[in-house]
């Protein structure tokens, strides 16, 4: 089975910024599209100009992965996109949040948190530890590794306490960071990885190359993508599995909708 994935770039520093379009020529989401593509992953991308942002109701339904980067322009996501990629992602969509998404819309909304942090922008070395061995995003990474230049991400890191701890970074000004979380929201997997600032070579490194495949493979949730995920049904009396008798006053007739 193929693994569907949709790269998604904001697209912004590689049309301003010299420094990042000589590091990705063809914008950061092409860069990460050909390191995933293989033979068990399909990888095109989607960009914050295009209509609807590239993720059209048709294109999701048929995406098993989404990839997000963000940075400079995360006021100028459209909600609607927004809840529409929400509800791909508690249907079973996988999403994969990398560097500035923590800001991201889409993060907040799913964290319910502020999803801030301390950072400072010194190209300092970052040694990232692997703190879950046999887990499936780690696969073929040794213990740790490094990243000779990254911008600094330190604790606190205001999300909810995630599932699971993959990544651990340590930072040369003395910084440490969970750089690596998942979560479950609903059917669908969701993963976010820190590193990847945009005037540093960090998508071409091949440790963050492997995480990112990998990544992939486990956010993909084969089932099919769950119907009706935002409905909340009114069950009358008379349909209830077991006999009942509707009794006492109430505000709401059989099968109205309720309050919102």
């Amino acid at each position: 089975m193929t693994i569907r994935t949709v790269v998604w770039g904001e697209n912004v520093h590689e049309q301003t910024s010299q420094i990042v379009a000589d590091i990705y020529p063809r914008g950061m989401h092409a860069a990460i599209a050909d390191t995933l593509q293989g033979d068990d992953i399909s990888a095109t991308t989607a960009t914050l100009q295009e209509p609807e942002h590239g993720l059209p109701e048709d294109r999701l339904a048929q995406t098993d992965v989404l990839i997000w980067w963000g940075h400079a322009a995360h006021g100028d996501v459209a909600d609607e996109v927004v809840e529409r990629v929400a509800t791909h992602v508690h249907a079973g969509m996988g999403l994969i949040l990398l560097h500035s998404a923590h800001f991201a819309k889409i993060f907040k909304r799913l964290m319910g948190t502020p999803c801030n942090l301390t950072w400072r922008e010194a190209g300092e070395r970052e040694r990232l530890w692997v703190t879950t061995r046999n887990h499936p995003i780690a696969a073929g990474l040794p213990d740790h590794f490094e990243l000779e230049q990254e911008e600094m991400y330190g604790e606190p890191f205001g999300v909810p306490e995630p599932l699971e701890t993959v990544f651990i970074s340590w930072f040369q000004g003395g910084e440490v960071f969970r750089s690596g979380l998942t979560y479950k929201r609903g059917a669908g997997n969701v993963f976010y990885f820190r590193p990847g600032h945009e005037t540093y070579p960090t998508y071409h490194d091949p440790n963050v190359q492997t995480v990112l495949r990998n990544a992939v493979r486990w956010a993909h949730n084969p089932a099919p993508r769950v119907i009706g995920v935002n409905e909340a049904p009114n069950v009358p009396a008379d349909q209830a599995l077991e006999p009942l008798e509707a009794r006492g006053p109430r505000l709401h007739r059989d099968g109205e909708e309720g309050f919102r």
